[in-house]
């Protein structure tokens, strides 16, 4: 096979993935990324001794991730350590009135037993369904680049698909199951916090709650940047160039071909070139218009998954009710969803959730004192101001003070905010969006942004706005099928 000349725009999770990918089979893989470090959205920085991780935080579905290093003979723990948290993450309903999710799944059921009479038994069915939807649905459906229905045309495929529960909604799905709220709060948060409600998700995304409940939350020793760091070097392994500090300036594009990458460093020619930025940015920002498959239009109907406000705090002294993971439903869910989806404005009593890997990992903090990072899902293209972050970081500190009856806010010594612009900036986020689309019916499979270009032969696209969605097992799925794709159109 040919050593084509591939060109990677961004260095987050699925532009790493495809440069290995590619580079594991031959290819001279250069990828340029705007950033001086690889990450992406998944980069980390310190100030005053305190490490945060500025975006992913919960490490999920260990088995795809394991299954990617495991296709070059490499383990997660060749890089890493990991360390599987229990709880898993505590809920806060109100002062003194929480649940934590155990690590151990018979555990949990006992829980649900306690909250709901019948429910733990309900539980395990509902989990048994999950288990066969996650099955399937990462290793038949997830890996499909969905250029195609021919892809599903199987017998076997369609007979799982109408067992996928795509025409049901979520709510709908887990209320066939469990009666009470709290329940249905409980499994249905992972949905808010990656886009989407519990009336507009399919039920096909309840396979969500069997990564959480049965597979687990775990945590790379030294913060999720750990795994970036593990997929960066895999990929210098298999001989990537990476050129950093270099952005993307335009696309050269010759009889339906891109041709080499501008940028003010110079110029990368490619015979194949995979956009693992922003595809909006990608497509709209760098293309000829000629060669645009999207418009202005399609794009502001896309129904975008939240944008985040961020506040990264360092604290000089240990909390007491803030393990390494919590959410704060103390507030009205509904309402908060609602201010995201069906009526875009900043909300007034949001659902909050604090990450303190600090809880975990010494490293991450000066002895005595603790990392938070405080996160706020609000919905995407809302305008940003310094008066609207100073609010919100009154009000988280507030909620927090409240909730766990301790003094927080004179003790924080460094805080950092993140929010729309910054996306924006760091990312050409569309709309300042933090997660992608939403995880809708009308945006699941091929009814996304497509992997590859229709105009162009030799682009393709990776990462949280295409196939196979949001989130970093699936981004890493993203830039794998991206980089199999150019690989079998080199073979044929």
């Amino acid at each position: 096979m040919k050593k084509n000349k591939i060109v990677i725009i961004g260095a987050g999770f699925s532009g790493l993935a495809a440069a290995a990918t590619l580079a594991r089979e031959g290819m001279d893989v250069t990828v340029i990324e705007r950033h001086d470090i690889p990450g992406g959205r998944g980069r980390q920085f310190s100030a005053q001794g305190f490490t945060f991780d500025m975006g992913p935080s919960w490490y999920w579905m260990p088995d795809v991730i394991d299954g990617f290093f495991a296709e070059f003979g490499r383990k997660s723990a060749d890089y890493f350590e990991l360390k599987r948290l229990d709880p898993s993450y505590r809920i806060y309903f109100g002062k003194d009135d929480y649940v934590e999710i155990p690590a151990d799944v018979k555990e949990t059921v006992e829980l649900f037993e306690r909250i709901e009479p019948g429910a733990g038994f309900q539980l395990e069915r509902f989990l048994d369904e999950a288990e066969v939807k996650y099955t399937v649905g990462i290793g038949e459906f997830a890996n499909k680049p969905c250029l195609s229905f021919m892809e599903f045309a199987q017998l076997r495929l369609l007979r799982y698909l109408f067992s996928m529960h795509l025409l049901r909604s979520y709510r709908s799905h887990i209320t066939r199951y469990f009666k009470s709220p709290r329940l249905h709060r409980m499994l249905e948060f992972p949905i808010l916090f990656l886009g989407g409600t519990g009336r507009t998700t399919p039920a096909l995304y309840s396979m969500m709650n069997y990564g959480d409940l049965k597979l687990g939350t775990w945590y790379p020793m030294g913060g999720m940047y750990e795994l970036v760091k593990a997929m960066h070097q895999l990929a210098q392994e298999m001989g990537v160039r990476f050129e950093f500090g270099t952005e993307a300036a335009g696309i050269e594009t010759r009889d339906g071909r891109v041709v080499a990458v501008n940028t003010e460093q110079g110029r990368f020619e490619a015979d194949y070139l995979i956009g693992a930025g922003d595809y909006h940015h990608v497509e709209q920002d760098l293309l000829p218009e000629a060669d645009r498959m999207y418009s202005p239009g399609y794009w502001d109907k896309r129904v975008m998954s939240p944008s985040s406000i961020i506040f990264y705090m360092g604290v000089d002294k240990k909390l007491e009710g803030l393990p390494h993971h919590t959410l704060l439903f103390d507030a009205d869910f509904e309402a908060h969803a609602a201010q995201i989806y069906e009526n875009p404005t900043w909300p007034t009593e949001p659902a909050l959730y604090v990450s303190a890997t600090s809880q975990t990992d010494p490293s991450v903090a000066p002895e005595g004192q603790e990392n938070l990072m405080v996160l706020i899902p609000v919905a995407a293209g809302l305008e940003d101001t310094p008066e609207t972050r100073r609010h919100y970081q009154n009000l988280i500190l507030d909620r927090l003070e409240a909730i766990t009856g301790q003094s927080i806010r004179d003790h924080v010594v460094f805080c950092r905010s993140y929010a729309h612009e910054d996306f924006i900036h760091d990312y050409h986020a569309f709309k300042g969006n933090a997660y992608g689309l939403a995880n809708t019916l009308m945006q699941t499979a091929m009814l996304k942004p497509r992997l590859k270009s229709r105009k162009l032969d030799n682009l393709y696209y990776a990462g949280q706005l295409t196939v196979p969605g949001p989130g970093v097992p699936p981004t890493i799925l993203s830039g794998t099928i991206a980089a199999e794709q150019i690989l079998q159109q080199c073979r044929s």
